[in-house]
């Protein structure tokens, strides 16, 4: 079994620390403990997008009580396209075409649409989802979905069908051109945080 880390790390101004070292001493040890505060935004890193990211599609779960099912070794499809930086929008059909394997109501799915491209290396929004691949997701009843492209620059709308649909969202993966087969196992690794319905994670694929 191959394990294959697709987490873009976080940095920049959306993640930052500060460390604090903490002096403990006792008769019979003495030590630094170190102690970080983090500010940081929803987005920094890769993260996870419930429904409820939209306030207007918020079905009341959040990454406290999200299940861990839908997020624990999912069985995923991966389809693989090769587009190129400003190829534009993405079809059903491309999808369809690419699609190697069964979608069952319920799975995650994956696409890899850029290639050996990662999201930072193409201008943002160049290549998108059109709503009929929108629609051709959701037809498949997929219930998680990790890519690397998503919206449009003209704002078709994609996330809000996503999540008027119940599919959650995990953006900014990384390395998805090293997923060479059809199907794997996925698990998203958000802290469990009361109330927040945007957060970062790890995501991890198992290739057998």
């Amino acid at each position: 079994m191959e394990i294959i880390d697709l987490t873009f790390e976080p940095g920049g101004n959306l993640f930052k620390t500060q460390r604090s070292d903490v002096r403990l001493k006792s008769p019979g040890v003495e030590y630094t403990g170190l102690v970080y505060e983090f500010t940081m935004s929803s987005e920094a890193g890769t993260y996870l997008d419930l429904p409820g990211h939209i306030a207007e599609t918020d079905d009341g779960q959040d990454a406290a009580n999200y299940p861990l099912e839908k997020i624990y070794r999912r069985r995923a499809v991966v389809v693989r396209l090769d587009r190129s930086d400003e190829s534009g929008g993405v079809t059903a059909a491309e999808l369809a075409g690419a699609c190697a394997a069964e979608i069952r109501p319920g799975d995650a799915l994956v696409i890899n649409a850029l290639g050996g491209r990662q999201f930072y290396g193409i201008n943002k929004r160049s290549v998108f989802l059109e709503l009929d691949a929108v629609e051709w997701i959701i037809a498949r009843k997929v219930e998680l979905l990790v890519s690397d492209i998503y919206e449009s620059r003209a704002l078709l709308g994609v996330f809000h069908k996503l999540f008027q649909a119940g599919v959650s969202t995990v953006c900014h993966p990384v390395n998805l051109d090293r997923l060479t087969v059809s199907e794997i196992k996925l698990t998203v690794m958000p802290l469990p945080v009361r109330g927040i319905t945007q957060i970062p994670c790890r995501v991890v694929a198992e290739i057998e």
